[in-house]
């Protein structure tokens, strides 16, 4: 070639510096499975046997409002040529893995009480996760979640901690794989940056490998959004976690009230809640933090129909609301949201998956899926994403996978 510009080295280099800089920020998604839901259980409730009791309820229920294909569909307004496969595979769930993601909580689920108590329930869960985990019933991930910096509940949210894990490394010998913290109500970075540095002191204390303890942080403050500054805080808030960081659950409830929507529109759907979880979606992609959608706070008051199926059609609308904003993890407060959370998830990825597997698979054979569509990479990617999820979550075996 002839070229002009005698030589651009110096340019290739920068280019490649600025190139790997943007690797370190944008490492690309999580790694593993990622749980549907989480669910919340105050600490002075929590007992080995939690999370097959919440199975035991969710299938009772199903199995009484909802006995067969048809009840089942209508429930949950799915498509009658799938809701006797999605029914089928819910119920399978419910027997085998109800709870894919437990948080014991000491916080608003759980209340401020007086230390003497707080710490005799300390050591009532570590049993409790002991005698769990040593009979296989701990879920794939479980953890605690403490009380927030941000009102004064700093040295309890640290007592807490410290008490928990220092028990059951004396009850255990070692602390189970899957554990997270949820470090909530997030209102400044430097928070943040402190929480990670009394882990490193924490695992520092108890012969712990050095940044094993991780957490997610709780972004249900406006300034969890944006900072004094106006500036978007979330990838601030990232990186004070020194990487430590796993995800970000969205706070329905203290956010919408914190921005100042009556109570009748305190909901997970509100338009505002749309805006913040796009700010976090925008803020944590690429960065390998995983999203959670919040809860919704819909319960039966009783066993009656009319109240079971109400609480399932307003839940099973806010999973759905989260699937169609790409937040495929959500909260889960009682064993009545796990047949609704698992209808919807479990829809959502059976319908249509026979194109989504197509198109896959016409890929990886440089063909077009349809007549008319030449997908792009990204899609591809996207769609295998889904299908990983689906087949992660149960609602699709392992051999539909193009490749399997």
């Amino acid at each position: 070639m002839n070229l002009s510009v005698s030589s651009f080295d110096d340019l290739s280099a920068r280019i490649a510096a600025v190139r790997d800089e943007h690797r370190e920020r944008h490492p690309g998604g999580a790694d593993g499975r990622q749980p549907v839901h989480t669910v919340y259980v105050p600490a002075d409730r929590f007992s080995r046997s939690t999370p097959a009791d919440f199975g035991a309820e969710a299938l009772r229920l199903l199995n009484t409002h909802t006995p067969g294909a048809g009840s089942f569909g209508a429930a949950f307004g799915l498509d009658p040529e799938i809701a006797g496969l999605v029914r089928e595979r819910v119920a399978a769930k419910l027997s085998a893995e109800p709870v894919e993601d437990v948080r014991i909580d000491f916080e608003d689920g759980y209340g401020v009480r007086p230390d003497a108590e707080e710490d005799a329930h300390v050591e009532q869960v570590v049993e409790a996760v002991a005698a769990a985990y040593q009979v296989k019933g701990l879920p794939h991930y479980w953890g605690v979640r403490v009380k927030s910096f941000a009102d004064g509940g700093h040295e309890r949210a640290m007592r807490t901690l410290d008490g928990f894990l220092t028990t059951l490394r004396d009850r255990l010998g070692r602390l189970p794989g899957g554990f997270t913290i949820t470090f909530p109500k997030v209102v400044a970075a430097e928070h943040v940056a402190l929480f990670a540095e009394y882990l490193d002191r924490l695992e520092t204390a108890l012969g712990l490998p050095s940044g094993i303890l991780r957490f997610e942080v709780q972004i249900e403050t406006p300034e969890s959004i944006l900072d004094g500054e106006g500036r978007i805080a979330l990838r601030a808030i990232a990186a004070a976690a020194a990487g430590r960081l796993t995800a970000a659950h969205f706070g329905v409830f203290d956010y919408t009230a914190a921005i100042g929507l009556p109570p009748h529109e305190q909901r997970l759907d509100h338009p505002a809640c749309d805006f913040a979880r796009h700010a976090m979606q925008v803020a944590f992609a690429g960065t390998g933090v995983r999203l959670s959608d919040g809860s919704t706070n819909v319960v039966p008051r009783n066993d009656g129909p009319d109240e079971v199926n109400a609480a399932w059609a307003a839940h099973a609308a806010h999973v759905r609301h989260s699937l169609r904003h790409g937040f495929y993890q959500g909260w889960d407060l009682h064993p009545a949201h796990l047949p609704s959370r698992y209808a919807a998830v479990y829809a959502f990825h059976l319908d249509g998956v026979d194109d989504v597997i197509g198109r896959v698979r016409a890929w990886h054979e440089q063909a077009a899926g349809n007549p008319g569509v030449m997908d792009e990479p990204a899609t591809i990617k996207a769609l295998t994403a889904r299908l990983r999820r689906a087949v992660d979550c149960g609602a699709l075996d392992e051999s539909v996978l193009p490749g399997s």
